[in-house]
């Protein structure tokens, strides 16, 4: 008997304390969701009515967890940035907890800031994790009279068994397209790359410039910083590095143009 009150209390213990660990692509989830969807009103209503905008774009957070919490704490003292972009590859190998971590990190963010679904955030159960914690694959905001057209383009993850990138989900954006004076499109991997569906790239890109004030595309994935013009035709594809790295890109967007810098931290 006194066996069997001692069991007991080992598993109320344990349970009580948390301690058992599910398995590491298990998809319940705790904490906030969804939050593409609460933070993009908040950056379509800071940037209203605003002629000059300021973002940063970073990602690959990864396995760097303490880099990215500097970053955190580095841009809570700023107070010059509308938002930020995060480019995408939240995890490392799609478990849910790396999910959670960066989520818990960012989540200290003082601006808000959106998330791109990485090649990496499609392993395993990753992709039912990222849709439920940040949102669609495909989505799209307004910061001021800017379109920030943001696209799933890792088409190798899928297996070409799913439509990456969704040219219906652009056409769809590019029927309403009032009152906009400049496009950036924002993708995890940039044509070119194996990751990407480079069948399609060239229409990809044409497509792209097809949307009002088409400059310059954005793309995180490389883990270094690149700026580079993949069509020959004046439009570069603007890379982030990596969190490791320490630095991430802001962006000053005024009506006369743009201009990036890389900033250390």
């Amino acid at each position: 008997m006194r066996k069997k009150v001692a069991l007991f209390w080992m598993i109320a213990f344990l349970a009580s304390c948390d301690l058992i660990e599910y398995h590491p692509y298990d998809v319940r989830l705790s904490g906030e969701l969804h939050i593409n969807e609460k933070n993009i009103p908040l950056i379509e209503e800071k940037c209203e009515d605003k002629d000059t905008i300021r973002f940063v774009l970073m990602g690959d957070s990864q396995r760097w967890y303490d880099e990215t919490e500097v970053f955190v704490k580095h841009m809570n003292k700023r107070n010059d940035v509308d938002f930020v972009i995060h480019g995408g590859d939240v995890s490392d190998f799609g478990l849910t907890k790396e999910f959670l971590w960066v989520r818990d990190i960012m989540g200290k963010l003082r601006i808000p800031y959106v998330t791109l679904l990485g090649n990496h955030d499609i392993l395993g159960n990753g992709m039912d994790v990222f849709l439920d914690v940040f949102g669609d694959e495909n989505f799209s905001f307004r910061a001021g009279k800017n379109l920030f057209l943001c696209v799933n383009t890792n088409a190798l993850e899928f297996d070409y068994s799913h439509p990456v990138p969704d040219f219906s989900f652009v056409y769809s954006e590019l029927q309403d397209t009032v009152g906009l004076t400049r496009t950036i499109p924002v993708m995890h991997v940039p044509p070119g790359d194996v990751e990407f569906n480079n069948n399609v790239g060239r229409v990809f890109h044409t497509m792209l410039c097809s949307f009002p004030g088409m400059e310059f595309c954005l793309h995180a994935h490389s883990h270094c910083l690149r700026h580079e013009e993949h069509f020959d035709d004046g439009i570069p594809y603007i890379g982030c590095s990596c969190m490791k790295d320490k630095n991430y890109l802001l962006f000053t967007l005024t009506p006369e143009g743009y201009e990036y810098e890389v900033v250390y931290y």
